[in-house]
């Protein structure tokens, strides 16, 4: 996977939300090789919260409709398969419980790789 981008947070943010005419433009040439699957992409886990933080936080975007969207570019053929199905599970996990993205992250990276979680957060409870 050499040929592999780690995509940031403001690229993804840039172009979902098109607040920033010229980022907007770049981001958008460059994810539409994401979706044609032209290239490859990394999401890195800490990116993926970051970007469900800031669409809930800051943009107040629902939470449903912000696990919509970020699963939909998850299932882009340019996203790379190393964690795809653990941040797409991490947010059904999220959208369905009353927790925050990084424990549906740690949940659902456990669950993928059948590990234990060890943890003193009362919310991992909500997942058994």
């Amino acid at each position: 996977m050499k040929n592999t981008t780690v995509l940031d947070t403001n690229v993804i943010l840039r172009f979902l939300l098109n607040d920033h005419p010229a980022h907007f433009q770049l981001a958008q040439v460059f994810m539409s090789d994401v979706i044609s699957g032209k290239i490859t992409v990394y999401i890195p886990d800490s990116v993926l919260a970051e970007c469900v933080y800031v669409l809930l936080k800051v943009y107040k975007v629902p939470k449903p409709k912000a696990c919509e969207v970020l699963t939909g570019i998850l299932s882009y053929p340019g996203i790379s398969q190393l964690n795809r199905e653990i941040l797409i599970n991490s947010l059904q996990l999220f959208a369905a419980h009353n927790v925050d993205i990084v424990d549906a992250i740690v949940h659902a990276t456990a669950k993928q790789q059948d590990w234990d979680v060890f943890s003193f957060d009362q919310d991992m409870r909500k997942f058994s």
